[in-house]
């Protein structure tokens, strides 16, 4: 093989250089000779410095071609300091030494010439008779100029038996990663689809595990094709490894929420907000597809993202396809929220703040419907100690605050209907009560449809906030509707009468407000008494007694069934584990905050929402809340229902005739006694009525007996 130009060039300029070295530092010490070597030294000291860098890549071959520029320096420094040539002639000795290191080491033309590197001590390869003929390059992997990566993906992949019939077009490396890479395949024939190329199959030809590939399509880009011809492969070895160890939380919710088995499949996490001033975490996600519905198990989302499976301090909002999946710290609505005359006082729309969220927003209900220029009913259902009567008082105050009046009845006596009857117009504690109030209120339906209004003499239908209105709009609060409507001897008036009211009462300015503790038919209400409720109203559901209890009875006051929101019995916060507690042997953590005042309510559009009512303290005097003078009807009014007999102290005992006639003498002269379920004809609203109530009819022996009674047997 002849001798490269470079080398015999650089082999000359040691030659001519060496004596240079030796005589001119003897000879001229001021020479401008020994300042160029000098320089040229000291050029070689930097190119040194910047070789020895950790960082960088290729450090002994740099430092050798530097050296020959220090050398020269020092030998040249070396024969400035000696006298004459030195002892022996050792400044001639070092230059003709540096010389001959020049010829045999040649630093610059050996290690700077592209693909002519061979090791430093490596023997020289054995003459050859015959030279092999170099191999002609491969059809399906033609030299087109491939960089070093893709050139060694291509040995891995043809050692692998191309895998599916397939070539490495590139491959990519990832910035910031050392075994990370993207391969860019097309099938070895023209017009064939990539076809059984498995994961597995392609970490077997790198040798990483399948789960740290990814195959994905190629689509179609300027200058290159696309299709089934294609495919992308990623190699992710060390973006999983750090996947694994601390993933963000994009690629959280991907591998353990969105996935097909996660808690939200289908979705993906638009952003992750923290609020440390407010202790919450908000997650906010999509469905990928936006023709999809959100299907989420909260326990499930909760494990995939590490946080307790607490129902008092994870909560789900969902929002068409998407969602917000808000954590906190501490159980949000375990917190009061004080009732204040500015909250209640209802805005020009019947609106008035009710409570708030667990994200802090106000929620509202109405105390009239603008929209239908209508009164509002109201429904609210609960279990004892609820909050029932507690949202009572607000939603009263709300009412009196906008000039109305309210009537409030229950089953039984207790403090709080006693302390709310300072404040209202009328308020009673037992059937016959409230069976007076509903019979009252149904006469007002006729007396309001003859009242003439003040400004053209005629009667109209109710109008809220219309000033030229003559009469007050009126509240009527049945507590414990559904036990009422089950009394014996006043239950068929009360379901009645209610029943009425809910459907008539709107056009007359009366709203109904019956609270229990079931919406069902069988406990009081009829089909056509919740649906007019459910229609005109927002209805508030407290605890229910259980989770699926309290979802059974929102439900049944939709018109869809949305997800409904859980209310536990207490809130209280998940405390180490139970495992290791019956391990040691010690007792549960205590029970938490209770729930009390916390319900759901259900939205114009259906949508149910979770939210702690505002607080009325009955230890308090509740007069802040209410207006200073209590609304009452007209006097119009009380004289038509005083001329109908309805109108009286409604705690008295039942007056002979008011709601059944009385029993005739039988053929002995004696008085046949009216028994509890025996109400013969009477008077319902001063009008006789000859209506024989049925009797109620829970087993075969008393269908028997109503039979006989039917039968006159």
């Amino acid at each position: 093989m002849p001798t490269p130009r470079s080398v015999t060039l650089e082999r000359l300029a040691y030659t001519l250089t060496a004596p240079v070295l030796a005589v001119a530092p003897n000879l001229y010490p001021d020479s401008p000779v020994n300042a160029v070597v000098q320089l040229a030294g000291a050029a070689g000291i930097g190119g040194l410095l910047l070789a020895a860098r950790p960082e960088t890549t290729g450090a002994g071959r740099k430092i050798l071609r530097w050296s020959p520029l220090v050398l020269a320096a020092a030998i040249d420094t070396a024969a400035g300091h000696t006298t004459g040539f030195g002892p022996y002639g050792l400044d001639g000795l070092l230059a003709a030494g540096w010389a001959a290191a020049g010829w045999l080491v040649m630093p610059f033309s050996r290690h700077t010439r592209r693909r002519h590197r061979p090791a430093l001590a490596a023997p020289a390869p054995a003459p050859q008779l015959q030279t092999a003929p170099a191999p002609e390059p491969s059809p399906a992997q033609p030299d087109d100029g491939a960089d070093d990566l893709t050139r060694s993906a291509r040995q891995m992949w043809e050692r692998a038996g191309n895998p599916a019939r397939t070539h490495i077009v590139t491959a990519t490396p990832h910035p910031g990663a050392q075994h990370d890479l993207t391969l860019l395949l097309r099938a070895a024939e023209a017009g064939r689809p990539i076809t059984g190329l498995s994961e597995a199959a392609v970490g077997a030809a790198f040798g990483i595990p399948e789960t740290d590939v990814t195959c994905a399509p190629v689509t179609r880009q300027h200058g290159r094709q696309g299709g089934p011809g294609w495919l992308e492969v990623h190699l992710t070895p060390d973006a999983n490894a750090r996947r694994r160890k601390a993933p963000t939380p994009q690629e959280r919710w991907t591998d353990k929420v969105g996935s097909l088995k996660g808690g939200a499949p289908g979705s993906e996490l638009v952003h992750r907000i923290r609020d440390q001033e407010r202790g919450v975490t908000f997650y906010r996600a999509k469905m990928a597809d936006p023709t999809e519905t959100p299907r989420i198990d909260l326990a499930k989302v909760c494990r995939g993202l590490g946080l307790p499976e607490d129902d008092s301090c994870v909560f789900v909002l969902i929002d068409g396809t998407e969602f917000l999946i808000s954590a906190f710290d501490k159980p949000p609505l375990s917190a009061i929220f004080p009732a204040t005359r500015e909250l209640l006082t209802p805005d020009a729309k019947g609106m008035y703040v009710c409570g708030f969220t667990i994200t802090g927003q106000p929620v509202k209900t109405m105390v009239y419907q603008h929209d239908k220029n209508a009164p509002a009913h109201g429904l609210t259902l609960g279990v004892s100690r609820s909050g029932k009567t507690q949202f009572f008082a607000i939603h009263m105050a709300a009412q009196s605050l906008d000039g109305e009046v309210v009537w409030l009845s229950t089953v039984r006596k207790d403090e709080k209907t006693t302390v709310l009857g300072k404040y209202i117009d009328r308020q009673g504690s037992n059937a016959l009560w409230m069976a007076r109030s509903l019979r009252a209120a149904q006469a007002l339906c006729e007396i309001r449809a003859e009242m003439p209004w003040p400004h053209d003499g005629q009667p109209h239908d109710y109008k809220p906030g219309d000033p030229r209105c003559p009469y007050r709009q009126l509240n009527v609060y049945a507590d414990e509707f559904m036990t009422a409507a089950q009394d014996s001897d006043f239950g068929e008036f009360i379901q009645q009468d209610g029943e009425d009211l809910t459907v008539t009462g709107l056009k007359y300015g009366i709203g109904f407000n019956p609270a229990g503790q079931s919406p069902f038919a069988h406990n009081g209400f009829s089909t056509e008494m919740k649906d007019n409720l459910r229609q005109n109203s927002r209805p508030v559901i407290f605890n229910m007694g259980s989770p699926s209890a309290t979802r059974k009875a929102a439900e049944g006051t939709m018109e869809n069934a949305y997800d409904v929101p859980t209310i536990p019995a207490r809130y209280s916060r998940t405390e180490g584990s139970a495992i290791e507690r019956a391990m040691r042997g010690e007792a549960d953590p205590e029970n938490g905050v209770s729930t009390g005042g916390v319900a759901v309510i259900v939205l114009d559009n259906g949508r149910s929402v979770l939210m702690r009512s505002l607080y009325a303290d009955f230890d308090t005097d509740l007069a802040t809340l209410f207006p200073d003078e209590v609304n009452r009807l007209t006097d119009h009014e009380i004289s038509e229902l005083t001329k109908r007999g309805l109108w009286f102290d409604w705690n008295e005992p039942v007056r002979p005739g008011e709601f059944w006639a009385e029993p005739d003498e039988d053929d002995d002269g004696g008085s046949r006694a009216r028994g509890k379920g025996a109400k013969g004809g009477g008077k319902r609203g001063g009008t006789s009525c000859s209506s024989r109530p049925e009797p109620q009819v829970n087993s075969p022996r008393q269908a028997l007996e109503a039979i006989k009674s039917l039968s006159s047997i």
